[in-house]
C-alpha cells in the first residue's frame, strides 16, 4: 500500500498563494494519476483537481484558473498550486493516488475513486 504524506497547508490571507505537496512512498502518480479533494467544515468532501495518467487535468469549476495540479515523476510528488486564495478555499485537502475510476462530472462536481489517500493538510484562508 503506497503511503502518501501531504504538506504545505497553513494560514494565508485572501489573495495569497500556496503550494500543497503530496509525497508518495513509491512511483504512483506517473502511471496511475492522482488528485486532490478538500473538505470544508460542515460540508462534504469535494474533488477539486485530478491529473490523469496521460496528463489530462480536471478542475472543479470554482477553482479553475486559480488552482494548478501537477506532478514531479522523479520525486513521486503531486502538487496543488493555489493562487488568489479565497476564504471558501478553506478546508482539509486530501491527496489521492492511483485513479481507479473517473473523473466524471455530474452537474458542477467531478467524481473519482482513488486507491490510496493521504491524511490531509489543512488550509485556512482569512478574509
Amino acid at each position: 500500500q503506497v503511503q502518501l504524506v501531504e504538506s504545505g497547508g497553513g494560514l494565508v490571507q485572501a489573495g495569497d498563494s500556496l503550494r500543497l505537496s503530496c509525497a508518495a512512498s513509491e512511483s504512483i502518480f506517473a502511471n496511475n494519476g492522482g488528485g486532490w479533494h478538500r473538505q470544508a467544515p460542515g460540508k462534504q468532501r469535494e474533488l477539486v483537481a485530478v491529473i490523469a495518467r496521460g496528463g489530462t487535468t480536471y478542475y472543479l469549476d470554482s477553482v479553475k484558473g486559480r488552482f494548478t495540479i501537477s506532478r514531479d515523476n522523479g520525486k513521486n510528488t503531486l502538487y496543488l498550486q493555489i493562487s488568489s486564495a479565497k476564504p471558501e478555499d478553506t478546508g482539509v485537502y486530501y491527496c489521492g493516488a492511483n485513479l481507479l475510476s473517473g473523473p466524471v462530472k455530474y452537474g458542477s462536481n467531478w467524481y473519482a475513486d482513488f486507491g490510496s489517500w493521504g491524511q490531509g493538510t489543512e488550509v485556512t484562508v482569512s478574509s
